[in-house]
C-alpha cells in the first residue's frame, strides 16, 4: 500500500458495520491538499470509527497519526470545566458557593455574590477580553490573566454572555485556589489520568513536539484582519460591542503562527487544548455513559445528570444564540431537535466533541484547518459529521432490539 494510501485510509483504522457514511463524509471533509485532521466515535463504550487522514503540517511532510494533537480552541472549555466537576464531586467545592469562597481576590469588585454555578453558566459578566488585555502578547501570562479578571469589576447576569477567552483563566484561578495547582496539571492528572487517555492537554505537552499539529491560520489571520478593520464599527453598535470585546485581542492571530506558536507557551484553558480525536471521544463518551467509559471512570452517574441539566436558556449575549448552557457545556449543535439531552464543547475552527446520554453515544472531531465559514461555535463540518453519527448509532440500536 502506498503512502497516499494509507494516509487516506490508514491500515488500522475502525470503521464499523453501519458507520460507513460517517467514514465517507469524513474523507470529504479532510479531502484538502494541506491540512489534515481525525475523527473518533464511540457508541456504548466501543470505538465504532477511528478515522485520520491528511498532514500535521502545512508542507505536506508529516502525516497526520491517531496520536497527532492539534489546538482545538473553545473545545478547551470542555475538558477544564470536567476538572471542576471532579473537585465538585469530592466535595472541594460547591456549584451554589460563592467563587469567593474559595478564591478570596475574586470578591473585588462587588463580584462576592458569584457563585460558581453562574461561572460555569457564562453569567459571571466577565466575557470582556480587552479589559484585562491590550494586546494579543498580554494573554501569554495566564497567571497575570487570572489575577486581572480577579480584580474586575462585575456582577452576577441573568442572561449568558459566552466567556469565549475568559472563561479558562476563570476556572484556573477557581481551581489553583482549592488545589494550589494549574489547569495544565489538572487536567492530566484528573481528566486525562481516569480515562486512560495520552490526548488531552492543555498547552504543548513537553515531550510530544512530533506529534503537534501546526495549525494552517491563513483564514484565521484574514479573519482576525477584518476584525481589525471592522472593531471600531463593531465597538459602536449596541448588538455587537459584547462580542468584539469577548473575541477579539489586537494581534491574536501572531500567538498561532508557525510550528513553535507562542500560545504553547502559555496555558490558556479556554483556547489552547491539544487533544486528540480519541482524548475527546473518550472524555464525552464518559459524560454520555453515567461516568465511565468503557471502564475508565471520570465522574459518579449523579454528577453527569447535574452538569448536563440546561442552566440558561435565553439568547447569549455574545454569540447571539439561544445556546442552552449546561455546567461548562452546550448543546450539541448538529445532533438534532430529537437528540434533546446531548452536549459537550464545540471550537473555532470545527473541532469538538459531545456526548449522548440517550444514546451513549461520543464524538470527537480534531482539524489543522480553519474553515472559510468557521465561527466562535465550530462550523458546518462537526455539525454534519454529528447528524450522521447519531443516525448511524440509531439504526444501530434499533437493528440489536
Amino acid at each position: 500500500m502506498s503512502l497516499a494510501e494509507r494516509v487516506a485510509r490508514p491500515q488500522d483504522a475502525t470503521v464499523a458495520a453501519g458507520f460507513e457514511p460517517v467514514a465517507e463524509r469524513f474523507a470529504r471533509t479532510v479531502a484538502g491538499a494541506t491540512g489534515g485532521g481525525a475523527l473518533v466515535v464511540r457508541h456504548r463504550g466501543e470505538t465504532v470509527v477511528d478515522l485520520w487522514r491528511g498532514h500535521a503540517d502545512p508542507h505536506g511532510l508529516r502525516p497526520w497519526t491517531r496520536d497527532t494533537l492539534s489546538i482545538s480552541f473553545s473545545t478547551s472549555k470542555g475538558a477544564a470545566s470536567a476538572v471542576v466537576h471532579r473537585l465538585a464531586e469530592r466535595g472541594e467545592l460547591d456549584y451554589d458557593q460563592p467563587v469567593a469562597a474559595y478564591w478570596p481576590a475574586f470578591g473585588a469588585g462587588g463580584k462576592d455574590g458569584i457563585t460558581v454555578r453562574e461561572l460555569l453558566s457564562h453569567r459571571a459578566g466577565l466575557y470582556d477580553v480587552q479589559a484585562v488585555a491590550r494586546r494579543a502578547e498580554d494573554l501569554l501570562d495566564h497567571i497575570g490573566m487570572e489575577e486581572r479578571l480577579a480584580a474586575r469589576p462585575s456582577h452576577a447576569t441573568d442572561r449568558p454572555a459566552y466567556h469565549a477567552i475568559t472563561y479558562g483563566w476563570l476556572l484556573a484561578g477557581l481551581c489553583r485556589a482549592v488545589t494550589g495547582r494549574g489547569l495544565a496539571d489538572l487536567v492530566g492528572r484528573e481528566v486525562a489520568a481516569p480515562l486512560g487517555t495520552d490526548g488531552l492537554f492543555i498547552g504543548r505537552p513537553a515531550d510530544r513536539d512530533h506529534d503537534m499539529a501546526e495549525l494552517l491560520g491563513g483564514t484565521l489571520r484574514r479573519l482576525i484582519g477584518a476584525g481589525r478593520v471592522m472593531l471600531p464599527v463593531w465597538g459602536r453598535i449596541p448588538v455587537t460591542r459584547a462580542s468584539s470585546r469577548a473575541l477579539y485581542v489586537a494581534g491574536f492571530h501572531r500567538l498561532f503562527e508557525g510550528p513553535d506558536a507562542p500560545v504553547w507557551t502559555t496555558e490558556m484553558p479556554a483556547v489552547n487544548g491539544a487533544f486528540t480525536a480519541d482524548g475527546l471521544a473518550r472524555l464525552y463518551g464518559a459524560l454520555a455513559n453515567g461516568g465511565d467509559d468503557g471502564g475508565g471512570r471520570l465522574l459518579e452517574t449523579a454528577t453527569v445528570e447535574r452538569l448536563g441539566r440546561v442552566q440558561s436558556r435565553k439568547a447569549d449575549a455574545v454569540l447571539g444564540l439561544p445556546m442552552r448552557w449546561r455546567l461548562g457545556y452546550h448543546q450539541a449543535f448538529g445532533t438534532g431537535r430529537e437528540a434533546s439531552r446531548a452536549f459537550g464543547h464545540y471550537g473555532y475552527g470545527g473541532s469538538g466533541g459531545w456526548a449522548d446520554p440517550e444514546l451513549g453515544l461520543s464524538l470527537g472531531f480534531v482539524t489543522n484547518t480553519v474553515g472559510p465559514n468557521s465561527s466562535p461555535v465550530a462550523d458546518g463540518r462537526i455539525f454534519r459529521l454529528s447528524a450522521l453519527a447519531r443516525r448511524c448509532a440509531l439504526a444501530r440500536e434499533r437493528a440489536r432490539g
